[in-house]
């Protein structure tokens, strides 16, 4: 099991406990320490100079990438990535910060500035058609996606 995007490790720790042999892979190199001082003995890689993932082609049997997306400038590139490193069959877990059209016009009217600043951590954002579109575009089917509070959950198979 893949997690990109693994953070301070709380997720792999999980795993771990629960019998897994998971992967962490983190864009920084202070992330991928942070990382394996938190949990000490898992693998965690740092993501290539090029975005590439540092795993081999059909490496992995599930990837979850959490609230990750919204942050990567080339999504399609992280997405064919992680279609690569899944072995046919595999199934990606993903979520994404999801805006209703309620809240949509809530944040342009009150605060649409600092919500959309392109110097922001957030340089993408999702509607439920935009993400099942990017995920079929990179070679996911099915995609099932569904709302669940303020963010999107996608599963994708390859």
């Amino acid at each position: 099991m893949l997690d990109l995007g693994c953070g301070a490790g709380r997720f792999l720790r999980a795993l771990r406990e629960h019998g897994a042999d998971p992967v962490g892979v983190e864009i920084a190199q202070a992330a991928v320490e942070r990382a394996r001082a938190n949990v000490p003995g898992v693998d965690i890689r740092r993501l290539e100079a090029d975005g590439s993932i540092p795993l081999g082609h059909g490496e992995v049997d599930l990837i979850w990438c959490s609230e990750v997306l919204e942050h990567i400038p080339d999504v399609g590139h992280a997405l064919l990535e992680m279609r690569r490193v899944l072995r046919r069959g595999g199934r990606a877990l993903l979520t994404v910060p999801f805006h209703s059209r309620l809240s949509g016009a809530a944040i342009a009217l009150t605060r649409f500035e600092r919500h959309f600043d392109p110097l922001g951590q957030h340089v993408r954002f999702f509607t439920r058609r935009s993400l099942a579109t990017a995920l079929n575009h990179a070679g996911f089917d099915p995609v099932a996606i569904r709302r669940r509070g303020g963010m999107l959950v996608a599963r994708a198979e390859r």
